[in-house]
Order: structure tokens, then C-alpha cells, then sequence
């Protein structure tokens, strides 16, 4: 694998800088990347917070002959214009991250690296409603929409939901066999790969306690027989379980991946357990792409409280990642 890391900052009013410079500060990040950014926004927002970094300024069309400095802040400089370091989100941030993703994604398509990692970025301005998070985003970008799986993971549970960002009046009709069967697959696969792991699955029902007055019942319509197709395929899965038990200690412990059929219904809990001890990882894609479990917080900004384990965490998972 390229060991080259690309680190799309994101919103440029987010504390994703504070955890950046924290997680430097801690020495917890060892490996050398290239962040994609404003440098006068990074020079302003360090000056601000009382970080002092060195700053190695990296050219696009020189990239693959400039050396990335261990414990520097190597950065691909995107012109954003603003007139305060701390500010609040708006519309206007959205052309600057577009050109910060496409300058990380054609680095990627030219091979110079196969590792993304990004901060967070407003749903309600950048995203709109074209997509509904930016897992899809980068998705459809990298020509892979639709195959998209989220995973959010911690070395001792992982969870993921089949449907994403959707309000619950459409989850019904968005949850297949099919989708499931390829979700599954495509984390089993990562787990072995990538890992060197066997995934444990354990999935849950649609309805509360798995049961619907209803004539059409999912758990035996969709889910039921999508179990049935993945055990052909000698992989551990036991479900559909009820979600408000599923993650009791004892009912828990002989699994390692949770596959919900909705976003709240396996993030509430792994949050509850884990905190910013979890990692969002989009799986699907050409390259590994990687992004701290938290949003923006423009609330806390310039306030220097936030925590950066949820992005150290993210550095200490690539160690883990076997070379392909």
C-alpha cells in the first residue's frame, strides 16, 4: 500500500485544526502527511490557539519529488478567502472544500497515495441535500456510488448502519437483501484483508423487538434471508436481534461487528461506549478513507477544549492496516 497520507481539513471553521495541532503537540501522530488547506487560515488559526509548527509548503506539480518532513506540517496550500480565523459556518465555505476534496481525490486518482482522511464539514451548507453525508459524496466523486458501506470502528466493536443520514419516514424502503448482503461482504472482506481480523457479525431487526403488527414483517421478508445467503459464504452472522438488548455485555461479547438497519439505532451505542474512541471509515471505495467521528463543533472554536483522541485513533487503526 502507499504509505502517503492526504488529510483534507474540511471546514474551515471546525476545531479539526485544534485536534490536528493536539495530536502533534502529543507526539501520537508519527507518520508525515499532507494536509490540504488554507495555509494563511492554518498560520492564523495556530497563532491563535499558541502553536508554533513548522510548515513545509508542498507544490502540486512538484509533489512527487518533494520529501514529506516527519513532525512538519506539510501542507498543499487552497486559497480561502476570510477575514477572522474563527468564524461561523456558512455557504461560503463550500467552494474552498469542494477544491480541497479534488485536490486530495486527484492525488489519489495519480497514485500518489490511497489513504484519505478528512475533517468534518456542515451538512447543511456544504452537502445541501445533493448527498446525504460525505460518505456518499466521495462516493459518487470516486465513481463508486452506491457501493459505498459505512463503518464505525473500534478495535473491540465495530457497527454499521445500512441506511446512512435518513430521516426515518424512508428507511423502510431503502433497506434490501440485497444491500445487505453486499455491506456485509464488503466488511468481511476489510476485516480479513486489510485486518487480518474474522469478523463476528451480529445484526439487528427493523422493528422494535423484531416484530410488527404489520402484514409485511422486514425481519422475515429481507433480513432472514439475507442471513441465510451470507452463511453460504462460511461467514459468521447470527440476527436478526432485537436493538435494545443487542448491546447488554453478555448478548455482546461473542461479536466484533453490529450491522443495524438505521443510523441512530448502532451509533447511539457505540458512541455511549466509546466516546471519540471510534473512527468513521467509508470502505467501498479505491483508496481507504478515514475521518474522526465528530462533526464541525463550530460552538467550541478558538475555545482550545476539544478532544483529539478520535483523531489519534485514526493514526494509531492505519498501524494496524496489513500492506497490500
Amino acid at each position: 500500500m502507499n504509505k502517503n497520507i492526504i488529510i483534507v481539513a474540511g471546514e474551515p471553521y471546525s476545531i479539526f485544526l485544534e485536534i490536528l495541532f493536539k495530536s502533534m503537540k502529543s507526539k501520537k501522530i508519527n507518520k508525515p502527511f499532507i494536509l490540504i488547506c488554507s495555509k494563511e487560515l492554518l498560520i492564523s488559526q495556530m497563532k491563535k490557539l499558541n502553536y508554533n509548527f513548522k510548515i513545509n509548503s508542498i507544490k502540486k506539480e512538484k509533489i512527487k519529488n518533494t520529501k514529506i518532513l516527519k513532525n512538519y506540517i506539510n501542507i498543499l496550500d487552497v486559497h480561502f478567502h476570510f477575514t477572522k480565523a474563527f468564524d461561523k459556518i456558512s455557504s461560503k465555505s463550500s467552494k474552498y472544500i469542494e477544491n480541497c476534496f479534488s485536490e486530495g481525490l486527484n492525488l489519489i486518482k495519480n497514485g500518489y497515495s490511497r489513504t484519505l482522511i478528512n475533517g468534518p464539514v456542515s451538512k447543511k451548507y456544504f452537502l445541501k441535500k445533493k448527498h446525504l453525508g460525505i460518505t456518499e459524496y466521495l462516493a459518487k466523486k470516486s465513481g463508486q456510488k452506491g457501493k459505498e458501506v459505512m463503518l464505525i470502528y473500534n478495535k473491540k466493536l465495530s457497527v454499521s448502519p445500512i441506511t446512512t443520514h435518513l430521516p426515518i419516514q424512508d428507511i423502510k424502503k431503502n433497506i434490501s437483501s440485497k444491500k445487505i448482503i453486499q455491506n456485509i461482504l464488503t466488511i468481511n472482506s476489510f476485516f480479513k484483508k486489510k485486518l487480518n481480523k474474522k469478523a463476528k457479525f451480529a445484526i439487528t431487526g427493523l422493528n422494535p423487538h423484531c416484530e410488527t403488527n404489520k402484514k409485511f414483517s422486514e425481519e422475515n421478508k429481507i433480513i432472514l434471508p439475507a442471513i441465510k445467503k451470507i452463511k453460504k459464504f462460511n461467514i459468521n452472522i447470527d440476527g436478526p436481534f432485537p436493538a435494545d438488548t443487542l448491546f447488554l455485555k453478555k448478548n455482546i461479547k461473542k461479536y466484533n461487528v453490529v450491522i443495524g438497519m438505521y443510523h441512530d439505532q448502532v451509533l447511539t451505542p457505540i458512541k455511549t461506549l466509546f466516546e471519540f474512541k471510534a473512527i468513521n471509515i467509508t470502505l467501498g471505495l479505491p483508496f481507504i478513507r478515514i475521518t474522526p467521528d465528530h462533526g464541525p463543533n463550530n460552538s467550541m472554536l478558538g475555545k482550545n477544549k476539544s478532544n483529539p483522541i478520535s483523531l489519534i485513533e485514526t493514526f494509531k487503526f492505519l498501524k494496524q492496516l496489513r500492506e497490500n
